[in-house]
């Protein structure tokens, strides 16, 4: 991720809980707030509740790629946390990389 950084500590996340805008759809629950810098921090959560640690690895994995091949066509200076929900579990790169670009166009951050 060459214009972004990762949340790591929970009070950040935290933080964008409570201050963020969030929109959802089928597959993922995107919360995001002005940071004030000039770079995005990507933090993803993936609850117990979606599967084992296998799948929840996949999913990370798929949600972070997806960002990672569209920061290009996003703005700067946001904290985004994404949150994978149940019906993530079993879906392609393609349907995620989709739902994460539709969560991106309903908060207005692509350039």
């Amino acid at each position: 991720m060459n214009f972004s950084e990762s949340l790591k500590k929970n009070r950040d996340f935290k933080f964008v809980y409570e201050k963020g805008k969030s929109f959802a759809n089928k597959y993922l629950v995107m919360y995001v707030l002005n940071n004030e810098s000039n770079k995005n921090r990507l933090g993803i959560s993936v609850s117990k509740k979606v599967g084992n640690s296998v799948i929840r690895h996949r999913i990370t994995r798929l949600v972070k790629e997806s960002y990672r091949l569209d920061e290009n066509q996003l703005k700067n200076g946001f904290d985004i946390v994404i949150v994978a929900r149940t019906g993530a579990k079993d879906k392609s790169y393609k349907e995620i990389e989709s739902a994460l670009m539709h969560l991106f166009k309903l908060h207005n951050i692509i350039k």
